[in-house]
């Protein structure tokens, strides 16, 4: 008998999970909760929503879950895995007290700050006041960070002191973002190339999987509003051997050890968010789950089966892993509904997926799509991730942008520069 997995989410991110997972030949069924049409098609939808974790908890107890995998960064920080795991439950992720590296913004800068990890100079408020009188000192441009989770937008960089104060406002006084913005962090603009490196943690050891890049303006150029990521490419030109080596000797392990000497040991997926200065790397960013949709591109890649890294991390023994990706190239491009990240219609039906049955060199994962009356409808802002592989990053870029051309919806919009910095490598 084979194992049967749960994944916890209903967007592109865990579309790619439940295609990897789907490769194992250990497993013989998948669930997923939410859901969307895409998920429906190698997994059994499940009506729960990601927070309702005493829902979730029976479920996987009472169908015989071996694992759960949690996509989402809410259920994370919100303790799902201590409900799962006091009720004997296997799942894969961070407990509450180590997702706090992703929940917390102040956490994760006084972290840094305490073990020595390079990140950029900052100071933390609880009350604009404050945060308004410091401004009025501090170098322009700044960047301005809720606190809490603001589904990756709760991120302004403000060039000028009047946009500052304006960020202030937004944030702690308008809270934009709910309860997010009550605190908030102030720090140093950092110039570089962005980049995104995932890894598997299980407590003790690390290891990294392959570079991304994510792209997150709504419109070409890096014009517009941020969004929760319109495209992203692996691996990334930029992420050197010197940086890697950088970042193994002064984030990475350093990160993982700083953790547990906080009694809040790390067992899951940590995303580094990292700045390549001029000073060398910084880290911009933790998140405690993989990165949607950067996840797209980087599973794509691996070469492992991923439920025995998955059990790796849960049993502390990803020393025995040897982990590997493919000598390739991948290009996501997100298919958005026009408007996004603001005001969109949805509810349109989605023409030509068949055209990426069986293919093995180019994918399309769902992120806001339902099934209505048999036919897969848009019901997000972020429709589809198209994705395509290619021997390189050029290549990789051709067939993703053919490949976007292969499907269409009534409000079809997507940014046509994803991967663009790969020509200047």
């Amino acid at each position: 008998m084979g194992k049967k997995v749960l994944v916890i989410g209903g967007g592109g991110r865990e579309h790619a999970l439940c295609f990897k997972i789907s490769k194992s030949p250990l497993v013989e069924k998948i669930y997923c909760a939410p859901g969307n049409a895409g998920t429906a098609e190698i997994a059994e939808n499940v009506p729960i929503g990601p927070m309702e974790f005493d829902r979730l908890a029976e479920f996987a107890a009472s169908n015989g879950i071996d694992l759960t995998v949690v996509g989402m960064d809410d259920p994370l920080v919100g303790g799902i895995v201590d409900v799962f795991t006091a009720k004997g439950l296997r799942i894969f992720g961070p407990a509450k007290n180590a997702a706090i590296l992703e929940g917390s913004k102040a956490f994760s800068k006084d972290l840094m700050k305490k073990y020595g990890i390079p990140t950029a100079a900052y100071e933390t408020f609880n009350n604009a006041d404050d945060a308004l009188k410091y401004l009025e000192t501090a170098p322009m441009p700044t960047v301005l960070k809720a606190d809490g989770l603001a589904l990756g937008k709760g991120v302004l960089i403000c060039k000028d002191l009047e946009e500052a104060k304006a960020g202030v406002k937004e944030l702690m006084i308008d809270k934009q973002f709910g309860s997010a913005g009550d605190k908030i962090v102030i720090e140093e603009f950092m110039t570089g190339r962005e980049v995104s490196v995932l890894s598997f943690v299980d407590g003790k050891h690390i290891k990294i999987m392959t570079s991304a890049q994510d792209h997150k303006r709504a419109k070409d150029n890096d014009e517009g509003l941020n969004t929760g990521g319109m495209g992203t490419f692996s691996p990334s030109p930029f992420y050197t051997k010197e940086v890697d080596k950088f970042c193994k000797e002064y984030i990475y392990q350093k990160t993982v050890d700083a953790m547990a000497k906080e009694g809040r040991e790390f067992k899951g997926i940590i995303f580094f968010g990292l700045m390549l200065t001029a000073k060398g790397p910084r880290v911009l960013e933790y998140n405690a789950r993989f990165g949607d949709p950067e996840t797209q591109v980087v599973l794509p890649r691996m070469k492992n089966d991923i439920v025995e890294v998955f059990e790796a991390c849960i049993d502390g023994t990803l020393d025995k892993i040897d982990l590997q990706f493919e000598d390739n190239a991948a290009v996501c491009v997100v298919l958005a509904s026009d408007g996004y990240p603001e005001k969109y219609e949805k509810g349109f039906e989605i023409k030509g997926l068949e055209n990426f049955a069986g293919a093995v060199d180019k994918f399309v994962f769902h992120a806001g799509t339902k099934s209505v009356d048999g036919k897969a409808v848009t019901s997000g802002g972020r429709v589809l991730g198209v994705t395509a592989l290619g021997s390189d990053l050029k290549e990789a870029r051709k067939n993703a942008y053919a490949a976007t051309k292969l499907i269409d919806f009534s409000n079809k919009y997507m940014r046509n520069d994803i991967g663009k910095a790969i020509d200047e490598a």
